[in-house]
């Protein structure tokens, strides 16, 4: 809610018809006060798009107003559960949404993919040795990938970056696991993952994964160790 009235206090710099359907609102930058409103407004905006980008504007200018003039439709009360119960629910629904009919609309629209329960989307490229396919979550995997957004942003490379991922395999998001465990040493097999087996409603910062994001992975599996070899003991 601390973040529903930071929106609420910067947008009401800019009431003097800044919510007007014309570019900059009519309100002319002819001080450094006024810039300063419009960049304040600028990022207010960004970071509503990044929460929802249908959010009607007219009624976000309604709802700074009302506010203002002490004549608000609904209670604070009233604001904070509803606006809770949508960030909570209602948007991650929409989203689960959205992705579903997005994958869906994949495996439908290319012949060579299937799709798992977990919504993994997926084509197998190589095969690979598949004497050598990770099974235990304890098996040693070396592989290079790729991951990408839904609009083809390319995130991260092992090849770009000449290095090769070595890990249990039960370290690697749900997804990965899955996807390797289709494939033998020297594999390779192209992924559409869905988040709730890629990094979740958190995502990943260090990627730069966005919080719900579908993604899609390129994956080679270099090489696999089997955990049962790795036992003290063992010949």
């Amino acid at each position: 809610m601390k973040l529903l009235r930071a929106f609420i206090a910067a947008g009401s710099l800019l009431l003097a018809g800044a919510c007007a359907n014309r570019p900059g609102g009519g309100v002319p930058l002819a001080t450094g006060a006024d810039s300063l409103a419009y960049v304040i407004g600028m990022n207010v905006g960004l970071n509503l798009q990044r929460m929802d980008s249908t959010i009607r504007v007219e009624a976000l200018c309604a709802g700074i107003r009302d506010v203002l003039q002490e004549r608000t439709l609904l209670t604070m009360d009233e604001a904070r559960t509803y606006y809770l119960g949508y960030m909570t629910y209602e948007k991650p629904e929409r989203a689960r949404a959205y992705e579903e009919r997005f994958l869906e609309d994949i495996r439908r629209s290319n012949r060579s993919y299937a799709r798992t329960r977990s919504g993994l989307t997926y084509t197998v490229e190589t095969i690979g040795d598949e004497e050598f396919t990770p099974a235990s979550l304890r098996d040693t995997v070396s592989v290079r990938y790729v991951v990408r957004t839904t609009d083809g942003r390319e995130l991260y490379s092992s090849y770009e970056r000449g290095d090769t991922l070595r890990s249990p395999l039960g370290d690697l998001p749900d997804g990965m696991q899955e996807s390797l465990r289709l494939i033998g040493r020297g594999g390779r097999i192209e992924a559409w993952m869905p988040s709730s087996i890629a990094y979740g409603a958190e995502g990943d910062a260090g990627l730069g994964v966005g919080p719900n994001a579908t993604l899609f992975f390129e994956m080679e599996l270099v090489d696999v160790t089997k955990y049962a070899s790795r036992r003290p003991g063992r010949r």
